[in-house]
């Protein structure tokens, strides 16, 4: 059985395949009309973020059962015309959520401190100490807005730096909020409460535009958003109108409504604003974490067991 890797995957991920006796074949940066070629006669394929499996490729692909998400996000997956095609989709969830909950922490801390800007200073000639006077984390609220694996580590890490952690997440009753270490409150209450918001949902209709310029108004002036989930979940424009108006403190984003961002887009020249390039599972272990998942999980499937974090149920 073959197995196209479409995307960039760890080593370990791919001798794992070989090990289990898979023709591997990586093929990365192709184009649409190039994947359409190559995807016939392929019986798994595991992507990253960058390809695109759409109604287009399914229809191209003559042999496909499965197709193997190395992390979590599945919004470049068409989930229901896959099941049309009977291919199972599966994800790896929990294993970059670490990294991810750590470069939320992260941002929170930048922005506490102006790091960034005190950097930028630095490396522009200005000493801006005075300028640049920050604010401790320990006894601030926290909020979450999604309790899933990286928000429970989120949880967990901000009671350890000493604040009051609140959540938000509609699919979970108040006990499995708190046994994920947060208080559980309304997401109005959280928006009003919080002196940080950190959001770790999945990019859905519901979530879409959830942070926009009412969003925005019920927040304190002194609160900061953070958002390592996905772009489009903070409506951008309206972020930007909001810190002109000081209607916020600042914010954070690692992830955005189109990626790569433009050099010219307006979040990246706003004031308060500390931007990362999507560096959410961007770490040596959660790369070799997502690509050991992903090649044990098609490798059991393809060999008659049950698919492990299917997120469809072909017939």
């Amino acid at each position: 059985m073959k197995i196209l890797i479409s995307d960039p995957l760890h080593e370990d991920g791919i001798e794992l395949f070989k090990s289990e006796g898979f023709e591997v074949e990586v093929n990365t940066g192709l184009s649409p009309d190039e994947l359409h070629k190559v995807i016939k006669g392929v019986d798994g394929l595991v992507i990253r973020s960058a390809t695109k499996v759409d109604k287009a490729l399914l229809d191209a692909a003559d042999n496909l059962k499965v197709v193997g998400r190395a992390g979590t996000g599945l919004d470049n997956v068409d989930i229901p015309e896959a099941t049309k095609h009977d291919v199972i989709v599966m994800n790896t969830p929990g294993q970059n959520s670490n990294a991810a909950a750590e470069l939320a922490l992260g941002h929170i801390f930048a922005l506490s401190r102006n790091i960034a800007r005190g950097h930028q200073g630095l490396k522009s000639g200005k000493w801006e100490k005075k300028q640049l006077r920050g604010r401790e984390v320990k006894g601030k609220t926290l909020g979450i807005v999604g309790l899933g694996n990286i928000g429970a580590i989120l949880a967990e890490l901000g009671a350890g730096v000493k604040m009051r952690v609140i959540g938000f997440d509609p699919y979970l009753d108040a006990e499995a909020i708190k046994a994920r270490g947060a208080e559980p409150v309304s997401f109005d209450d959280l928006v009003k409460e919080a002196d940080y918001i950190s959001i770790h949902v999945p990019k859905t209709k519901e979530t879409t535009g959830l942070f926009n310029a009412d969003t925005f108004k019920k927040m304190k002036n002194s609160a900061f958003v953070v958002n390592c989930a996905r772009g489009g979940i903070i409506n951008e424009e309206a972020l930007c109108d909001a810190l002109d108006a000081e209607e916020l403190a600042g914010a954070a984003l690692d992830v955005y409504e189109v990626e790569p961002v433009p050099a010219e887009a307006r979040i990246l020249c706003a004031d308060g604003v500390c931007c990362t390039p999507h560096l959410g599972a961007s770490t040596y272990e959660a790369q070799v974490n997502v690509a050991v998942a992903v090649a044990r999980q098609i490798s059991g499937y393809l060999k008659g067991g049950e698919p492990e974090f299917a997120v469809n149920a072909p017939k």
